[in-house]
């Protein structure tokens, strides 16, 4: 969905790490827990709608919504994975 060459110059806003695509498996965790009501956003706003893609910075913490092909690069709608 997202071009190799647009996702090699593409980085988080707030901590400049790479970003990679979610694989399938994780993007369809991440929207049963949507579904649920889980999932809030950096600006603490409830996430409601799944998302058709996602892109994750390298340290697995945050992941970039992707709407209609287009990544949403803005801190606020990060959505943090509360990974380690």
């Amino acid at each position: 969905m997202i071009d190799k060459e647009l996702l090699d110059i593409l980085c988080c806003p707030e901590t400049r790490q790479g970003l990679r695509v979610l694989a399938p498996a994780e993007l369809a965790a991440l929207n049963s827990d949507i579904a649920r009501g889980d999932v809030k956003d950096r600006a603490g706003k409830g996430v409601k709608e799944p998302l058709d893609a996602g892109l994750a910075t390298e340290d697995g913490r945050l992941v970039y919504p992707v709407r209609g092909g287009i990544p949403v690069l803005l801190v606020d709608s990060a959505i943090p994975l509360g990974r380690a």
